[in-house]
């Protein structure tokens, strides 16, 4: 398949404007494919002489194409590009039809068949370049246009479009006609939904999952449309121009790749969204971000379009950030910043570490594939906290005016990264070109380390050492230790400073007993810490009063860990002493998961395994104890799951199993049991007809995921051959059985059995990729990917497949990233520990 070039996408731009597509959609043709006629209504531009472009389509079958009523040659369709000659200056009208394929890989028209009572729902995932898989267009964000829409559906369904959608009879829907959008946010959504429907504001709200899911999204939809409607009035207190839409309708669907897609008037979540199983409040809450991530795309990115994919993070930086933001803002949900901080945040330190780190505003992206690799952490979580920043430095109010400018000159219509900065240099005196220059145009993290110096009469200067380029506007947090409890610290100054220091030191009195850098974490950088609060922090990290100065703290020493600065056995030590004492769920589940998934099984040596298995297991013990009197049920799931995830022996998690209770609470769930059960087969304590009683009892969507990561998991040659099989050889997983599949497979347990499958992973790897695609290729590299394998031979050979094999995009971006992870792992296993340094 051909990718659109930046190149080609500004010459189509200069030649076309693009006015309207008529669709029509008939999903009643069989279970494999659809039929698709689309009719396009343009214009060559008056200034143009006669001249050749072509329009994108990648069919089943192009049944025939007609260019001004003139037939097309549907043999001249090359890849997914069908040439329109000799166009001359003037109205034009293409119509295409065409049979097409569904998608079993959460690309272009996803078709999904429900387990659990069989019924089938379909619905579009366009982004970037997939609409061609659905529907003929010029598949460029700056050629926007307005869309209708009809469906034939099956009876007994019910179609959700981008506007409100009217059954016409005989299985017939037509869909408002949209304003003027861009084709990867056209949206569809079929099936016997069950949907809860509302009014606010004026606008139809409505929600819709699988019918077998109805009763777990009754349960929240109160809190859902709680959120939806109180993050839908903040945005019109922030932004002058309006909600730009007919209607606001969120569909929970199977299979889903991303967490959400911000179609206007239908935006998409994974339906994991709807919980069938006890979660936390910190779970809840990422989900009301998201919605308020989504609903800020209504104006970042669907009223006011990037031009050309070099300016994703006008689209997710923004989104990201306002979702934050706006949720702690509007819902109950007041500390969404610590949760960004020790988990998304983290996100985008790693990736602007590795060799594939890229500006969060690069200069020139050169074509599609290119582009939907910078859909990382760095584009969401360094590009939200940069714009923190930003509204640091500049102010709330200048930042808010700017953004107001900036939709109201380009609502509609398409913006670049100095539309933008433009609009923001309108509102403020300070100069926003240089602030883009240095945070937006740059890459790596810089690194913030605080001196002391003591002085005359007791009163020491504070300096700051800057590793970096950009400029920060930071607070540095002064603590002493508590008088009346010494296990407890106390804010005693925050010390607001610009870095580069523009005047020397600042005075701050007597040396305090821990100074934290970055306090509050406004800036975008690693810090570390002076010799005496280091030494504070090992013993007081836990007294501390602010769960977002923690999240501070357990993010540095995170990254003295990845640095080599902190041996992991001492991270597991903090993390043993001070999170039973833990009060903020996102802390506790962050740091917990950081030291199961990275230093046990990473970064610590096979021999030395064992023993932080044990100090994990002693942690969450400590933690279940704590809970014990149901005051804190949210710390005691997440203590529950990871005593399930690091048990080395199977005795007690098979009597929970049997009990269908841990003592004391909770009682099992289904994602409790299949997490049982996975722990279980990777401890050779459970077979297969164990597992296919499992899925007997819970035969729905997850349940069939449970299964398959289960049997994945099974110590036994059969059962690995089985699995490698169907994720490399078949070609018949869906995406999310492919995922759990993989997340079976590889365990640090089993290092014997798997070692043959390590030599085979890049060769089947990069032939897998090539057949079935982007997405299949990331879950590949993401999951399948022998991440415990941490030794030189799997790097030299990763190394020899990247130079030799040629593998896709997605595949090579995520295999650069595995194998500099794993490089790093290798020399963290070197780390010394502190006696030894």
């Amino acid at each position: 398949m051909s990718v659109l070039t930046r190149d080609e996408a500004q010459t189509r731009a200069r030649l076309l404007d693009v006015h309207r597509y008529t669709i029509d959609l008939d999903l009643t043709s069989g279970d494999d494919t659809f039929d698709s006629r689309t009719a396009i209504r343009f214009t060559v531009r008056a200034d143009q002489d006669a001249t050749d472009t072509f329009v994108e389509v990648k069919p089943a079958e192009l049944r025939s194409a007609t260019l001004d009523g003139h037939p097309l040659d549907p043999e001249s369709l090359i890849d997914n590009r069908l040439p329109l000659k000799n166009l001359t200056p003037g109205p034009h009208e293409l119509h295409i039809a065409a049979r097409m394929r569904y998608s079993r890989t959460g690309e272009g028209m996803h078709r999904f068949t429900d387990p659990s009572d069989h019924e089938t729902y379909v619905y579009t995932q366009l982004f970037m370049d997939d609409v061609q898989r659905v529907f003929a267009a010029f598949d460029q964000p700056d050629l926007k246009a307005v869309f209708d829409l009809t469906v034939t559906a099956p009876e007994g369904w019910t179609v959700l479009a981008n506007g409100i959608t009217e059954h016409l009879g005989d299985g017939r829907w037509q869909a408002a006609t949209t304003p003027p959008i861009s084709t990867y946010l056209v949206a569809v959504a079929a099936g016997p939904w069950h949907s809860v429907r509302t009014e606010h504001r004026g606008l139809p709200f409505g929600l819709h999952c699988r019918r077998s899911l109805a009763p777990h999204l009754d349960t929240d939809a109160d809190e859902i449309l709680d959120v939806t409607r109180a993050c839908f009035d903040r945005y019109h207190e922030k932004f002058d121009e309006p909600y730009p839409f007919d209607s606001y309708d969120q569909a929970f669907v199977p299979e889903f790749n991303a967490g959400a897609m911000e179609n206007p008037g239908l935006v998409t979540f994974r339906d994991e969204f709807v919980y069938r199983s006890a979660v936390t409040d910190t779970e809840r809450q990422t989900r009301a971000m998201v919605i308020a991530h989504e609903m800020a795309h209504m104006w970042f990115g669907d009223l006011v379009t990037l031009r050309w994919w070099d300016d994703i993070w006008l689209n997710e930086s923004f989104a990201e950030y306002m979702g934050y933001q706006t949720t702690a803002e509007a819902t109950r949900f007041t500390d969404t910043w610590t949760d960004f901080g020790i988990t998304r945040k983290a996100w985008g330190y790693d990736a602007d570490q590795r060799p594939s780190t890229h500006p969060v505003a690069p200069e020139a992206v050169e074509d599609t594939a290119s582009a939907l690799l910078n859909f990382d952490g760095i584009s969401y979580a360094k590009g939200a906290s940069a714009l923190r920043q930003l509204v640091t430095w500049l102010g709330e109010k200048d930042f808010l005016t700017g953004i107001n400018n900036h939709f109201t000159r380009h609502k509609f219509g398409n913006a670049s990264l100095a539309d933008f900065i433009d609009s923001l240099a309108d509102a403020t005196e300070r100069d926003v070109h240089t602030w883009a220059d240095t945070w937006l145009r740059t890459t790596g993290v810089d690194t913030l380390t605080p001196h002391i110096t003591p002085g005359d009469n007791g009163v020491c200067t504070l300096t700051v050492d800057h590793t970096g380029s950009r400029p920060h506007r930071i607070a540095v947090g002064l603590y002493d230790q508590d008088l009346t409890d010494e296990g407890r610290l106390t804010l005693r100054d925050r010390v607001d400073i610009d870095i580069p220091h523009p005047d020397g030191g600042h005075p701050i009195g007597k040396r305090p007993a821990l100074l934290v850098p970055n306090d509050g974490d406004l800036t975008y950088a690693k810090i570390r810490f002076d010799p005496h609060s280091f030494h504070t922090l090992r013993d007081h990290l836990s007294g501390l009063p602010d769960p977002l100065t923690r999240a501070v703290v357990w993010n540095a020493l995170r990254d003295a860990v990845r640095d080599g600065e902190l041996p992991p056995a001492d991270y597991l030590n903090t993390a043993r002493t001070h999170l039973p004492r833990e009060t903020d769920l996102a802390i506790t589940g962050g740091v917990l998961t950081f030291a199961a998934t990275q230093v046990a099984d990473r970064y610590t040596t096979p021999e030395d395994r064992p023993a932080a298995l044990a100090t994990l297991s002693s942690l969450c013990r400590d933690l279940i104890r704590r809970t014990e009197d149901g005051d804190h049920p949210g710390l005691r799931l997440i203590a529950v799951r990871h005593a399930i995830d690091v048990a080395a022996q199977p005795d007690t998690l098979a009597a929970w199993l049997t009990d269908g209770t841990v003592p004391g609470g909770p009682e099992l769930d289904p994602e409790l049991r299949w997490r049982i059960l996975g722990r279980l087969a990777v401890l050779g304590a459970t077979d297969d007809t164990a597992i296919a009683a499992e899925l007997a009892n819970d035969p729905s969507a997850t349940g069939q995921e449970g299964a398959a990561r289960c049997r994945a998991a099974l110590p036994d040659p059969d059962a690995k051959h089985t699995a490698w099989q169907a994720m490399f050889t078949h070609d018949d997983l869906s995406n999310y059985l492919f995922t759990a599949t993989a997340r079976g497979f590889w365990q640090p347990e089993q290092a014997d059995l798997l070692q043959p499958y390590v030599t085979r992973y890049y060769q089947d790897a990069v032939a897998l990729a090539a057949r079935r695609g982007p997405a299949i290729a990331d879950a590949a590299g993401r999951w399948a990917f022998p991440t415990h394998t941490v030794d030189p031979e799997t790097h030299r050979l990763g190394e020899e497949c990247l130079r030799d094999a040629d593998p896709i995009p997605a595949l090579r971006r995520k295999l650069t990233d595995q194998l500099d992870d794993l490089a790093r792992a290798l020399r963290v296993r070197r780390t010394p520990t502190l006696t030894e340094a």
